[in-house]
């Protein structure tokens, strides 16, 4: 059987493993989630993961908190080590071998970035999970994950949302919003239409590195995109 893809980079929120909680850590969204990627590991995909830290602290929240904007976004990069720590515990609990790659050295729970280690990990099948962002102030992990996804030579980001790919506007308020099938970049920026920051967005538009915006939430989607169907918006 031949599929669409054979690396990907899944980018989740950190808003998205919170499930029904205000805050925190859903061990029923960990469970969905490393079933869901399980299914790819056992086709032969080799899975890289970006996940951000908005379920724990927001580096935009320091703002009005007296924390120094520096200061917050390592808060955020530390949080979202916390998240790689419990999607990569439940993600060993259904069979998988991860690896933890850390953009901020600490030894103890997480490998340092070494572009070519990272990759060797892909291709002995592990699931490679990035955390600490890039490593640096001011970048997102959107950023992160058009970054790694590069440096990889992943065939494609798959932006995991709460909806089911790209409206013109937010199709949570808007009842009239209209879905694309497929956009290019050009379009989103023209429309300015929030798909990922602009840093992280240029990168993949430089590179030819499409992003698929699809419903994370629902089972079926990652399985279909690997075996090419149309799900989500394809921006290329």
């Amino acid at each position: 059987m031949s599929f669409k893809y054979k690396r990907v980079l899944l980018k989740l929120s950190g808003e998205s493993l919170m499930g029904e909680q205000q805050f925190g850590i859903s061990p029923e969204m960990l469970i969905h989630y490393a079933s869901q990627i399980k299914g790819l590991v056992e086709k032969g995909i080799e899975v890289a993961i970006v996940i951000g830290g908005g379920n724990i602290f927001r580096g935009l929240n320091s703002l009005n908190s007296g924390i120094a904007r520096v200061q917050g976004d390592y808060m955020g990069m530390l949080a979202t080590c916390i998240n790689g720590m419990a999607l990569q515990s439940a993600l060993e609990k259904a069979g998988i071998y991860t690896r933890l790659i850390s953009a901020i050295e600490m030894r103890q729970i997480a490998e340092p970035y070494i572009r070519r280690r990272a990759i060797r990990h892909l291709e002995k099948g592990r699931v490679v999970i990035f955390s600490a962002g890039t490593g640096s102030p001011y970048f997102t992990t959107d950023s992160a994950a058009a970054l790694r996804a590069n440096e990889i030579n992943a065939e494609v980001i798959l932006k995991g949302t709460r909806v089911d790919g790209i409206y013109s506007s937010d199709p949570e308020k808007d009842p009239d919003a209209t879905k694309y099938d497929t956009i290019s970049f050009e379009k989103v920026i023209e429309l300015g239409l929030n798909v990922m920051d602009m840093t992280a967005f240029t990168m993949c538009q430089e590179n030819n590195l499409p992003i698929i915006v699809f419903n994370i939430n629902d089972d079926r989607n990652l399985q279909r995109i690997i075996m090419g169907e149309n799900v989500g918006t394809v921006v290329s």
